[in-house]
């Protein structure tokens, strides 16, 4: 069944590149049980998780505030940074529907677990959508896409260094949801963005609210508490989560040893574009950041819960066949996703302008 599916177009593969099948053959050979992709109306499942993950960053801040030495505050960043990513995460569920069917729970547990990290919920649920629906395109894919060749030579030779010099590239969310990325206009607060359609508008307006009352708030509470508490209590971790976000996002998209090809015109389809994700193991973190790590079929059904992602990836793994990457196990944390990061930051620097199957490319200069 794997290769009638792998081949469902009637069109061969090029060589090292993933095939054009029909997405619906896989949902049907392997997905077709309805727990997959209903989440309950009611969000309980999903509301469990986020009762669980707004106690625990509480009390995180209440014991390094009541312990309140320069031995437990490193610790404390680590963990609320990785805390607020989690809280990111459910937020991101809530976008897609997978939190909830109920569309009224979605909106508003997705402004409040987004705002409260400074995400604007809907600036932000539209354009991942577009990553969503154009994930493995060079140029219409949102999130981490490639630089062509033309708009990589562009760059002054600062933004060319710091976009491949660590850590700065895990440190770049803030900016792209104000100015997006190199070669793409237009800001995730703006209603009047190309990112966004007419219709979308109003939805923009009420997130970008909502993130300026977040901002305010936070700007109250630095005044109450002093800048230096609320800069340890909130500030650094939440350049903790950016970098986990950041970090994350590239690793599901970059960094195989074996190159992963990207697609222009023609020879994009939705089931290729998403079969160059990449799944990642993240050990103790799996759980904690809600196995975020089984990213391939996330990609190509957005809409199941998080709570079957490792359920429904263990199915759709006969029929993925050969095109199914098993990711190298971590434990207990996943330090050798750095080596990944690194050599990735090394060697993925750019794209032909010119191709419909293309491969990143090294520009000596930033070896």
């Amino acid at each position: 069944m794997a290769s009638w599916v792998l081949s469902a177009s009637g069109l061969k593969p090029l060589p090292s590149a993933f095939p054009r099948p029909g997405v619906g053959a896989v949902y049907r050979d392997s997905l077709s049980k309805p727990r997959f992709l209903r989440p309950a109306a009611t969000g309980s499942d999903s509301m469990s998780y986020v009762a669980r993950d707004v106690a625990v960053v509480f009390g995180l801040a209440a014991a390094a505030a009541y312990l309140n030495n320069w031995i437990v505050w490193p610790l404390y960043w680590a963990a609320q940074g990785t805390m607020f990513w989690a809280l990111f995460v459910l937020g991101h569920d809530c976008g897609h529907g997978s939190f909830s069917s109920n569309h009224k729970l979605n909106s508003v547990a997705g402004h409040i677990l987004h705002s409260s990290i400074l995400v604007p919920y809907h600036g932000w649920r539209i354009s991942h959508r577009t990553h969503h629906q154009n994930h493995g395109h060079v140029e219409n894919d949102e999130s981490w896409h490639p630089l062509s060749e033309k708009i990589f030579r562009q760059l002054d030779s600062a933004t060319r260094t710091l976009r491949f010099t660590l850590p700065f590239p895990m440190l770049a969310y803030p900016f792209y949801l104000w100015s997006r990325s190199p070669g793409k206009s237009g800001s995730h607060f703006d209603p009047n963005s190309d990112l966004f359609v007419a219709s979308e508008r109003k939805d923009v307006i009420t997130s970008t609210v909502c993130w300026t009352a977040m901002a305010a708030l936070l700007v109250g509470l630095t005044f109450v508490m002093g800048p230096m508490q609320m800069l340890k209590l909130y500030g650094i971790p939440y350049w903790g989560f950016v970098m986990w976000l950041d970090f994350v996002t590239y690793l599901h998209h970059h960094g195989h040893d074996d190159k992963l090809p990207w697609y222009r015109g023609k020879e994009w389809s939705y089931l290729r574009g998403g079969l160059t994700t990449l799944d990642r193991d993240y050990g103790w973190i799996n759980n904690i950041h809600h196995d975020i790590g089984t990213h391939v079929i996330h990609h190509l059904f957005p809409q199941i819960p998080h709570y079957h992602l490792i359920e429904a990836t263990e199915a759709a793994k006969p029929v993925l066949g050969k095109y199914y990457r098993e990711p190298e196990k971590s434990w207990p944390l996943p330090f050798h996703l750095i080596g990944n990061l690194i050599k990735s930051m090394k060697k993925d620097h750019y794209v032909s302008d010119t191709g419909d199957v293309v491969y990143y490319q090294t520009d000596p200069n930033l070896q």
